[in-house]
């Protein structure tokens, strides 16, 4: 198997993640700044990892909240924090990052991130010249429903790349999904937080290093 595109998740796969509790005090924040010091634990966890529009709905009419403005609220801090954490150097690029700049075929990158936080991660480590295309969530309720394992954002940017074989390279089982939703193929990158992870999905490689597409993709 060839490929002439290969499309990257971001966090965990490009640059380190964000710790959870950087996440969740971010969150927390976005509740005071709605005037709502001392929210309930369940809906701040709610809020800073896999939030459904049912769940920001409820938990906005709770507190007398408009939901879509708690939300991009929420988004605007959260990716605020990350990139804060980048700033400081506790959130940075992989080692082998570098290694993408002679892999001869057309690269992206789709994110369940926000647009924003993409978006400054490529101009602060300057890896723009990495990537043709990056996608991430647009700060609406909506695009919660186009996350991963949905293939939306992976369609979009194969349609950039104007992709004939592609591969989709990630370290979560919503990325392996995602793939498979968009009919392609997937990588399954074993970074240090995932090297023991047991897999519950069935990725085309598995790889420990983004060296490794030099060869699959010859």
């Amino acid at each position: 198997m060839t490929y002439d595109t290969v499309v990257f998740d971001n966090d965990g796969v490009l640059v380190g993640r964000t710790r959870f509790d950087v996440l969740q005090e971010a969150t927390e924040e976005t509740f005071a700044q709605f005037g709502v010091s001392d929210p309930d634990p369940d809906h701040v966890e709610d809020m800073t990892i896999g939030a459904t529009p049912e769940q920001v709905n409820s938990v906005c009419d709770t507190y007398g909240f408009e939901p879509a403005q708690f939300w991009r609220a929420r988004d605007s801090t959260v990716s605020g924090a990350q990139q804060d954490e980048a700033r400081a150097g506790r959130k940075t690029p992989y080692g082998d990052i570098d290694t993408l700049a002679d892999l001869d075929v057309a690269t992206g990158i789709v994110s369940s991130n926000q647009q924003e936080t993409v978006d400054f991660l490529l101009d602060h480590f300057d890896l723009g010249a990495h990537f043709d295309t990056a996608y991430g969530r647009e700060a609406t309720l909506e695009s919660l429903t186009l996350r991963k394992p949905n293939p939306h954002y992976i369609e979009r940017a194969l349609s950039d790349l104007d992709a004939d074989s592609a591969l989709f390279v990630g370290d979560n089982e919503s990325d392996i999904r995602a793939a498979e939703n968009a009919g392609i193929d997937s990588a399954f990158i074993r970074r240090p937080h995932r090297s023991d992870w047991d897999l519950n999905v069935w990725p085309t490689w598995d790889i420990d290093s983004l060296e490794r597409l030099h060869d699959i993709c010859r």
